[in-house]
């Protein structure tokens, strides 16, 4: 449950610690007085979008922060499937930064989370209940989920959406095997076209590179045969000119008659002497170079038309021979596909036939759970809007075939008569707006066993509603915490008279500046503020006394 909340410089809140209790929590106030700050607060930190506009006046950032304690088993799975674990105490401490620049940093026990994180972990925390949620249910869209819940039909779900799934991926790669007969025969025009091209031309890797290499050398074979000569000249000399080899040998000789001599010259010697040899290794590698080079125009000419193939080949298919060796691949794959196509596509046939009538199982059987649950939901319902003051109505989940979808193949629709003798029609076509939220209240107490979350927070679920209808709420509400902690935004004197806990939210202004604090209040200030409520003005000792005969009553 939600033990306590720190807010700080959110909107006119300065900074406020609140205590929560587990049973019915009470928040009131005067129009104005901050009551939609403690619920943004809260929404901040289950992950909901924030916005710089939260930030007070005058600061840097806003902080909340929430200590959860007695955490479930659903909130404690998910806390470990996500990475994270309650304290030493079991306990859980979530926070939420809000930066002027609207970013936000978000932390649970301390480690950094993202706000996605907040908002998985914050469905297993907190149920929050306001106008908007009344809304939703006249979306018949969402119906489905209030009947998957009270079935608890989560096994039978999953295998369903399996199926679909399943069935999805199936029929997909069927009609990817759906081809146009004369298109088959263009497709499989070209790629033998292409294919026959490219292995008519028996690329081998590394080919380009070398062919251009020998081209350069053949393009330059006078130069090179010249230079050849001339380094051969340098090395081994001529007739009139002794070369490098004969002159290193002359001074390795006279090096070593003088290291006989002088001790310190031994190593110059034997320097001079390697040398000589590496000279003529290199003289006889360059007459093996020499032998072996030709020049041969034919050669060249044969070069250049390869050249020019290989060059056209990659302007079509690819800039390299492998990238040209892997379109040979996926040609021949391609081809492949389309010769076994019909093959594979009686196969596939046979399997979206067996996927087809998986679905329709699985489909049947999810229908069949929320058959069974839409008959006792209706029945609970019904008696919850009795209770509710709203006598006499007639309150059914219909559910019709539909078409197959992620969700199942059922069209649910919530119906409802508020007027005896009327039938069930659709509830945006009859509820009222205090209707509405009796509706959803009587639904929210009909699932409260359902669901592992322990706090529910209603925001203003009293909207529309006054009179004995007001009381009937505020039971429902005061029963509902006696299995879930109960935190309520109201306006009503009979819901608030119910409280286990009564927080009062107080607007003043100082120096200028707007200030909303929140503290609990008991005995007298109680009395006054439900007084406040009945009044709306002046506060009379009848009214005191009402106060306090509604609050003595409901201990």
């Amino acid at each position: 449950m939600l033990a306590h909340l720190h807010i700080e410089n959110i909107a006119v809140i300065e900074k406020a610690d609140i205590e929560f209790i587990n049973g019915f929590n009470v928040l009131t106030g005067e129009t104005g007085a901050g009551k939609s700050i403690i619920i943004d607060s809260i929404n901040a930190i289950i992950g909901e979008r924030t916005s710089r506009e939260l930030i007070r006046t005058g600061c840097d950032r806003a902080v909340v922060s929430a200590v959860f304690v007695d955490l479930n088993s659903a909130a404690v799975e998910k806390l470990n499937e996500l990475g994270f674990a309650p304290d030493d105490e079991g306990n859980l401490l979530v926070q939420r930064i809000i930066n002027s620049d609207g970013k936000s940093v978000a932390r649970i026990n301390g480690m950094p989370a993202t706000v996605t994180v907040l908002r998985e972990l914050g469905r297993t925390l907190i149920n929050i209940h306001g106008q908007h949620d009344s809304q939703s249910l006249l979306d018949p869209s969402t119906h489905y989920k209030y009947l998957d819940l009270i079935s608890e039909n989560g096994s039978v779900l999953h295998n369903y959406r399996e199926a679909f799934e399943g069935f999805k991926k199936v029929r997909k790669a069927f009609q990817q095997t759906e081809m146009d007969e004369s298109e088959k025969a263009r497709l499989l025009d070209l790629l033998n076209f292409q294919i026959s091209e490219l292995e008519a031309a028996n690329i081998r890797l590394g080919e380009y590179e070398e062919l251009k290499s020998k081209r350069d050398f053949l393009q330059n074979y006078e130069k090179v045969a010249m230079l050849i000569s001339r380094v051969g000249q340098y090395l081994s000399g001529d007739e009139d000119t002794q070369g490098a080899v004969s002159l290193v040998k002359l001074a390795g000789d006279d090096m070593a008659e003088i290291a006989e001599i002088l001790g310190e010259a031994k190593g110059l010697a034997e320097r001079l002497a390697t040398l000589g040899y590496e000279l003529e290794e290199a003289a006889e590698d360059l007459r093996v170079l020499a032998d072996n080079i030709e020049y041969n125009p034919q050669e060249l000419e044969r070069i250049e038309n390869r050249l020019d193939l290989l060059g056209r080949l990659m302007l079509k298919y690819g800039g390299s021979e492998q990238e040209m060796l892997a379109f040979l691949e996926d040609c021949k794959r391609k081809r492949d596909d389309i010769v076994f196509n019909e093959q594979r596509r009686q196969q596939l046939e046979k399997e979206l036939e067996q996927a087809k009538l998986k679905l329709i199982s699985c489909g049947n059987a999810l229908t069949e759970s929320r058959k069974d649950a839409a008959a006792e939901f209706s029945k609970a319902v019904c008696a919850a809007l009795e209770f509710l003051d709203m006598s006499g109505v007639k309150f059914k989940a219909e559910i019709k075939k539909a078409p197959y979808s992620a969700t199942g193949a059922d069209e649910i629709e919530f119906l409802i008569s508020t007027n005896p003798g009327e039938p069930p029609k659709s509830l945006a076509k009859i509820a009222s707006g205090g209707e509405l939220s009796r509706i959803m209240l009587a639904i929210k107490s009909v699932l409260a066993g359902k669901d592992d979350v322990d706090t529910l927070i209603f925001d203003e679920i009293d909207t529309g509603i006054s009179g004995h209808a007001a009381g009937q709420v505020g039971i429902k509400l005061k029963n509902l915490s006696k299995d879930k902690q109960v935190i309520c935004v109201t306006h009503l004197a009979q819901i608030a008279a119910m409280a286990d806990c009564h927080l009062l939210i107080e607007k003043s202004v100082n120096q200028g500046r707007t200030f909303t604090t929140v503290r609990r209040i008991e005995g007298e200030e109680q009395i006054k503020e439900i007084s406040r409520i009945i009044s709306g003005g002046e506060i009379t000792e009848s009214i005191r006394n009402t106060a306090r005969e509604m609050i003595e009553s409901n201990r």
